[in-house]
């Protein structure tokens, strides 16, 4: 018998594997780089074993969304539970975890997710559709302008620091973090 018969099977460590290397993969390489060849090659994963747990690369794609929403959803359940101000308090967990680097946990992965809604409809449909729901759940305390303002403002910074812009110094953003926490009281 090969050994391959005598290995323990740990398939949520296999698919969580597969996940990280397509995102290390898109990543350093870029979207187009994650097919299921490069993928199950890099994770030293037969297709077989990769079409197990990924049928074809959207569901792939779909599996690192998830994985991600899940993680978000948590850090900002956390950061929601904390504030004891209801006025802004979904705006303030989007800041303190989207704006603050030490807030995003598995910050390269978010990367890749970024890089994935740029360029997938599906999946920008899907983003759309998880901030519609903290929306709709937080109309009451985080709907107005201001609030609306400040989350736009962390996306933008988002997408400046993944792109690379100009970053401002620590003083500077500390000062920006500020105003931002700021505005989602009004």
């Amino acid at each position: 018998m090969s050994k391959a018969h005598h290995r323990k099977k740990h398939p949520e460590a296999v698919r969580q594997q597969l996940l990280e290397v397509a995102g290390k993969l898109s990543l350093e390489k870029g979207p187009a780089s994650v097919t299921l060849d490069a993928v199950s090659q890099a994770a030293g994963v037969s297709k077989g074993g990769l079409l197990h747990h990924f049928p074809n690369k959207l569901s792939l794609l779909d599996g690192l969304f998830v994985n991600l929403t899940e993680k978000l959803d948590r850090a900002i359940s956390d950061k929601m539970r904390d504030d004891p101000e209801p006025k802004g308090r979904f705006t303030r967990a989007y800041v303190s975890v989207f704006f603050q680097p030490e807030g995003m946990e598995d910050g390269e992965q978010w990367k890749v997710l970024t890089i994935a809604l740029i360029s997938e409809p599906h999946l920008r449909d899907r983003w759309r559709q998880w901030v519609e729901r903290y929306l709709a759940e937080n109309v009451g305390t985080d709907s107005s302008p201001d609030a609306m303002l400040v989350r736009y403002a962390v996306d933008g910074l988002w997408l400046a620091d993944l792109l690379g812009s100009p970053t401002m110094d620590s003083a500077a953003r500390a000062a920006m973090l500020e105003r931002l926490l700021t505005l989602s009281r009004s």
